[in-house]
Protein backbone atom coordinates (compact mmCIF):
# COMPACT_ATOMS: atom_id res chain seq x y z
CA UNK A 1 0.00 0.00 0.00
CA UNK A 2 0.71 3.19 0.00
CA UNK A 3 2.85 5.13 2.69
CA UNK A 4 0.25 7.72 3.28
CA UNK A 5 -1.72 4.08 4.58
CA UNK A 6 1.02 2.70 6.25
CA UNK A 7 1.34 6.03 8.12
CA UNK A 8 -2.25 5.34 9.27
CA UNK A 9 -1.91 1.85 10.76
CA UNK A 10 1.94 2.51 12.43
CA UNK A 11 -0.14 5.37 14.33
CA UNK A 12 -2.87 3.02 15.88
CA UNK A 13 0.29 0.12 15.99
CA UNK A 14 2.64 2.41 18.32
CA UNK A 15 0.54 2.44 21.06
CA UNK A 16 0.85 -1.57 21.54
CA UNK A 17 4.73 -2.09 19.90
CA UNK A 18 7.33 -3.28 22.53
CA UNK A 19 9.98 -1.75 19.38
CA UNK A 20 8.58 1.58 18.08
CA UNK A 21 9.07 3.16 21.23
CA UNK A 22 7.75 7.34 21.55
CA UNK A 23 10.58 9.56 22.00
CA UNK A 24 11.73 10.49 25.64
CA UNK A 25 9.58 12.79 27.42
CA UNK A 26 10.33 16.02 27.36
CA UNK A 27 13.88 15.34 25.04
CA UNK A 28 12.87 16.16 21.89
CA UNK A 29 10.44 19.08 22.74
CA UNK A 30 13.22 20.29 23.83
CA UNK A 31 15.50 19.65 21.37
CA UNK A 32 13.37 20.91 18.37
CA UNK A 33 13.05 24.43 19.75
CA UNK A 34 14.69 26.55 17.09
CA UNK A 35 14.70 24.13 14.28
CA UNK A 36 14.05 26.63 12.19
CA UNK A 37 16.91 28.63 12.27
CA UNK A 38 19.52 25.55 12.58
CA UNK A 39 22.72 25.41 10.36
CA UNK A 40 24.22 22.08 9.42
CA UNK A 41 26.59 21.91 11.99
CA UNK A 42 24.26 22.64 14.90
CA UNK A 43 22.20 20.13 13.49
CA UNK A 44 25.24 17.39 13.58
CA UNK A 45 26.14 18.37 17.29
CA UNK A 46 22.59 17.76 18.63
CA UNK A 47 22.01 14.17 16.41
CA UNK A 48 25.66 13.35 17.71
CA UNK A 49 24.55 13.21 21.14
CA UNK A 50 21.47 10.48 20.48
CA UNK A 51 23.09 7.04 20.73
CA UNK A 52 22.52 4.79 17.29
CA UNK A 53 24.78 2.34 17.27
CA UNK A 54 23.67 -0.66 15.22
CA UNK A 55 24.21 -4.22 16.67
CA UNK A 56 25.28 -6.96 14.22
CA UNK A 57 24.53 -9.44 16.35
CA UNK A 58 20.62 -8.75 16.26
CA UNK A 59 17.93 -10.34 14.15
CA UNK A 60 15.44 -7.67 14.36
CA UNK A 61 14.85 -4.72 12.34
CA UNK A 62 16.06 -2.29 12.96
CA UNK A 63 18.93 -4.09 14.86
CA UNK A 64 18.73 -1.72 18.04
CA UNK A 65 15.31 -0.25 19.37
CA UNK A 66 17.36 2.68 20.06
CA UNK A 67 17.50 4.00 16.43
CA UNK A 68 14.50 4.98 16.78
CA UNK A 69 15.39 7.86 19.15
CA UNK A 70 16.86 9.82 16.42
CA UNK A 71 14.13 8.63 14.27
CA UNK A 72 11.52 10.62 16.49
CA UNK A 73 13.41 13.71 16.57
CA UNK A 74 13.92 13.52 13.05
CA UNK A 75 9.91 13.46 12.50
CA UNK A 76 9.60 15.79 14.98
CA UNK A 77 12.17 18.50 13.51
CA UNK A 78 11.16 17.71 9.67
CA UNK A 79 7.22 18.52 10.58
CA UNK A 80 8.61 21.56 12.49
CA UNK A 81 9.91 23.04 9.11
CA UNK A 82 6.64 22.28 7.38
CA UNK A 83 7.21 18.77 6.19
CA UNK A 84 3.79 17.42 7.38
CA UNK A 85 3.71 14.50 6.08
CA UNK A 86 6.74 12.48 8.08
CA UNK A 87 6.63 9.76 9.95
CA UNK A 88 8.93 6.57 11.20
CA UNK A 89 7.78 3.26 9.73
CA UNK A 90 7.73 -0.31 12.07
CA UNK A 91 11.19 -0.77 10.95
CA UNK A 92 12.78 2.55 11.62
CA UNK A 93 13.02 4.09 8.46
CA UNK A 94 11.96 7.89 8.26
CA UNK A 95 10.10 9.03 5.57
CA UNK A 96 8.65 12.74 4.66
CA UNK A 97 8.50 15.09 0.85
CA UNK A 98 8.57 18.64 -0.29
CA UNK A 99 5.37 19.26 -2.37
CA UNK A 100 6.66 20.43 -5.80
CA UNK A 101 5.95 24.22 -6.59
CA UNK A 102 3.12 25.09 -8.96
CA UNK A 103 4.10 24.17 -12.66
CA UNK A 104 6.86 21.61 -11.39
CA UNK A 105 4.60 18.97 -10.69
CA UNK A 106 5.71 16.61 -13.57
CA UNK A 107 9.02 16.85 -12.92
CA UNK A 108 11.00 13.76 -11.95
CA UNK A 109 10.96 13.41 -8.33
CA UNK A 110 14.53 13.86 -6.30
CA UNK A 111 15.09 11.44 -3.71
CA UNK A 112 17.67 12.07 -0.36
CA UNK A 113 18.69 9.36 1.94
CA UNK A 114 21.06 9.01 4.74
CA UNK A 115 21.13 6.45 7.37
CA UNK A 116 21.06 7.39 11.48
CA UNK A 117 23.20 4.37 12.76
CA UNK A 118 26.34 4.84 13.46
CA UNK A 119 29.46 1.84 13.68
CA UNK A 120 29.75 -0.86 16.23
CA UNK A 121 33.55 -0.73 15.62
CA UNK A 122 34.51 2.09 18.19
CA UNK A 123 31.75 3.30 20.99
CA UNK A 124 28.63 5.77 19.98
CA UNK A 125 27.23 6.49 23.44
CA UNK A 126 27.86 9.85 25.63
CA UNK A 127 29.43 11.72 22.76
CA UNK A 128 31.06 14.76 23.76
CA UNK A 129 31.54 16.74 20.62
CA UNK A 130 32.89 19.88 20.07
CA UNK A 131 34.10 22.94 18.34
CA UNK A 132 37.50 24.04 17.69
CA UNK A 133 39.49 26.89 17.64
CA UNK A 134 40.59 27.88 13.86
CA UNK A 135 43.00 25.01 13.13
CA UNK A 136 46.41 26.00 13.36
CA UNK A 137 48.07 23.08 11.28
CA UNK A 138 49.49 21.20 14.74
CA UNK A 139 48.54 18.39 16.64
CA UNK A 140 44.78 18.72 18.22
CA UNK A 141 44.16 17.40 22.01
CA UNK A 142 40.90 15.51 22.26
CA UNK A 143 41.41 14.72 25.65
CA UNK A 144 44.11 16.19 27.97
CA UNK A 145 43.24 13.57 30.31
CA UNK A 146 43.79 10.78 28.44
CA UNK A 147 46.67 12.01 26.50
CA UNK A 148 44.72 11.54 23.47
CA UNK A 149 45.70 13.48 20.29
CA UNK A 150 44.92 14.16 16.79
CA UNK A 151 48.20 14.85 14.88
CA UNK A 152 48.59 15.70 11.41
CA UNK A 153 51.68 12.73 11.32
CA UNK A 154 49.05 10.07 11.46
CA UNK A 155 46.02 11.87 9.45
CA UNK A 156 48.12 14.36 7.42
CA UNK A 157 44.99 15.14 5.45
CA UNK A 158 44.81 17.33 8.18
CA UNK A 159 47.09 20.50 6.52
CA UNK A 160 43.88 20.83 4.53
CA UNK A 161 42.07 22.41 7.33
CA UNK A 162 44.14 25.01 8.43
CA UNK A 163 42.61 27.55 9.29
CA UNK A 164 39.04 25.45 9.45
CA UNK A 165 37.37 25.26 12.86
CA UNK A 166 36.78 21.43 13.30
CA UNK A 167 34.22 19.46 14.94
CA UNK A 168 35.72 16.24 17.29
CA UNK A 169 35.13 14.18 20.03
CA UNK A 170 37.00 13.60 23.30
CA UNK A 171 38.79 10.74 21.69
CA UNK A 172 36.87 7.55 23.77
CA UNK A 173 34.24 7.59 20.80
CA UNK A 174 33.18 7.91 17.24
CA UNK A 175 31.56 11.22 15.80
CA UNK A 176 28.87 9.96 13.86
CA UNK A 177 29.52 12.07 11.08
CA UNK A 178 29.13 9.07 8.99
CA UNK A 179 26.28 9.62 8.40
CA UNK A 180 24.81 12.19 10.96
CA UNK A 181 26.20 14.95 9.14
CA UNK A 182 24.73 13.89 5.80
CA UNK A 183 21.27 13.76 7.31
CA UNK A 184 21.91 17.46 8.78
CA UNK A 185 23.31 18.71 5.73
CA UNK A 186 19.74 16.56 3.78
CA UNK A 187 17.69 18.72 6.58
CA UNK A 188 19.09 21.50 6.52
CA UNK A 189 18.97 21.88 2.38
CA UNK A 190 14.88 21.07 2.80
CA UNK A 191 15.00 23.82 5.57
CA UNK A 192 16.43 26.40 2.98
CA UNK A 193 13.74 24.76 -0.32
CA UNK A 194 11.20 25.01 1.97
CA UNK A 195 11.60 28.79 2.67
CA UNK A 196 12.56 29.62 -0.61
CA UNK A 197 10.70 30.75 -3.78
CA UNK A 198 12.08 28.94 -6.23
CA UNK A 199 10.54 26.54 -8.54
CA UNK A 200 11.17 22.55 -7.85
CA UNK A 201 9.70 19.58 -8.51
CA UNK A 202 8.84 17.04 -5.73
CA UNK A 203 11.76 16.17 -3.04
CA UNK A 204 11.40 12.64 -1.29
CA UNK A 205 13.40 12.25 1.90
CA UNK A 206 14.61 8.91 3.40
CA UNK A 207 16.45 8.17 6.65
CA UNK A 208 17.36 4.38 7.38
CA UNK A 209 18.60 2.62 10.02
CA UNK A 210 21.51 -0.29 9.80
CA UNK A 211 23.41 0.82 6.95
CA UNK A 212 26.52 0.37 8.81
CA UNK A 213 25.97 -3.37 9.19
CA UNK A 214 24.45 -4.10 5.79
CA UNK A 215 20.86 -3.73 6.39
CA UNK A 216 19.84 -0.56 5.50
CA UNK A 217 18.38 -0.99 2.34
CA UNK A 218 16.41 -4.99 3.57
CA UNK A 219 13.26 -2.38 4.63
CA UNK A 220 13.56 0.37 2.30
CA UNK A 221 9.91 1.01 0.80
CA UNK A 222 11.36 1.82 -2.74
CA UNK A 223 7.72 2.21 -4.51
CA UNK A 224 6.43 4.02 -1.70
CA UNK A 225 9.47 6.48 -1.35
CA UNK A 226 8.30 7.27 -5.11
CA UNK A 227 11.14 8.93 -6.29
CA UNK A 228 12.62 8.70 -9.88
CA UNK A 229 16.36 9.39 -8.86
CA UNK A 230 17.94 9.23 -5.34
CA UNK A 231 20.85 10.12 -3.79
Amino acid sequence: GSLLARKRELSLMEEHSTLVNPPQKGYHKEKSKGALLMRAYERLLKYAKVYTTSDPESGTHPSAAREFDLAHLLVEEMKSIGIEDAFVDEHCYVYGSIPATKGCEKKPALGLIAHMDTSPDAPGENIRARITEPYDGGDIVLNEEKHIMLSPKEYPQLKNSVGKRLIVTDGTTLLGADDKAGVAEILSAAQLLLTSEKPHGTVKLAFTPDEEIGRGADRFDVAGFGADYAY
